[in-house]
């Protein structure tokens, strides 16, 4: 587990934000490849009227379509739970499906997503699928998913608290994930004191500068808003330069 660093009032504060705003103050900071650290295959936010989710990454390995998982080890799913209950929340699932790109067997559903959401996970990240979207809808699990499915056939848990491949991105237990409709971002750790202040700074310069030229056109020409536009993104890229050392992009 990484240690937590944030507060439960930050993590609060940039649940606020969606996740390309984070991403946005997230690149300023951070030493890694801006290229990476988020999914590389697209995702589906099946509650998207939820809006974002953040949360500790808690992680399972399912193979709905084998039935041998169940025999092997009977007791799987109360170990998993017994996993999942001894990380404190927020937690989000992150559920790596064996069977992609077929779908033979939703993991999720009304019963797995009340039990989670007892167990103070606030939703799931799984390249398998979802079923039950009303009842899960009601408990306030939120689900990305790759799809939908009717049945669960033998949804079990194969392995737990190790590390995920999901949509093309490598997820280990405890890193800390934002997410929403667009995707979602895993959070290194020695990015997450300063990942608040960054994703505050960076909207605001925004708002004050490409935003507001970009609004501000009225008895204007074309070319008198394409000069502010050009001026104002100027503005912007030195203020990005100023704080952080790199020059911000819009």
């Amino acid at each position: 587990m990484s240690e937590r660093i944030l507060s439960h009032s930050e993590l609060l504060q940039l649940k606020r934000w969606n996740t390309p705003t984070v991403y946005n103050g997230w690149e300023q900071i951070t030493k890694h490849d801006r290229r990476t650290c988020f999914n590389l295959e697209e995702t589906k936010d099946y509650m998207p009227h939820m809006g974002m989710m953040i949360g500790y990454a808690v992680t399972v390995v399912c193979e709905p379509s084998n039935p041998d998982h169940q025999t092997n080890n009977p007791d799987a799913p109360a170990q998993c739970r017994e996993y999942i209950a001894s990380i404190p929340g927020p937690k989000i699932v992150v559920v790596q499906d064996l069977d992609k790109p077929y779908a033979y067997g939703s993991y999720w559903g009304e019963v797995g997503a009340n039990i989670h959401r007892s167990l103070g996970c606030v939703g799931t990240i799984t390249d398998g699928a979802v079923r039950d979207l009303d009842e899960m809808n009601n408990a306030g699990f939120k689900a990305i998913a790759a799809k939908m499915c009717v049945g669960h056939a033998y949804s079990w848990p194969v392995r737990w608290n190790c590390e995920v491949e999901v949509f093309g991105t490598k997820i280990q237990p405890g890193q800390l994930i934002h997410a929403d409709k667009h995707g979602f971002l895993v959070i290194p750790e020695e990015d997450q004191q300063q990942l608040l202040e960054a994703v505050r700074f960076m909207d605001t310069n925004e708002c004050d500068s490409v935003i507001a030229a970009g609004r501000n056109v009225a008895g204007k020409t074309t070319e008198q808003v394409l000069q502010a536009m050009n001026e104002a993104g100027r503005q912007f890229g030195a203020a990005a330069k100023q704080k952080y050392g790199k020059q911000g992009e819009w």
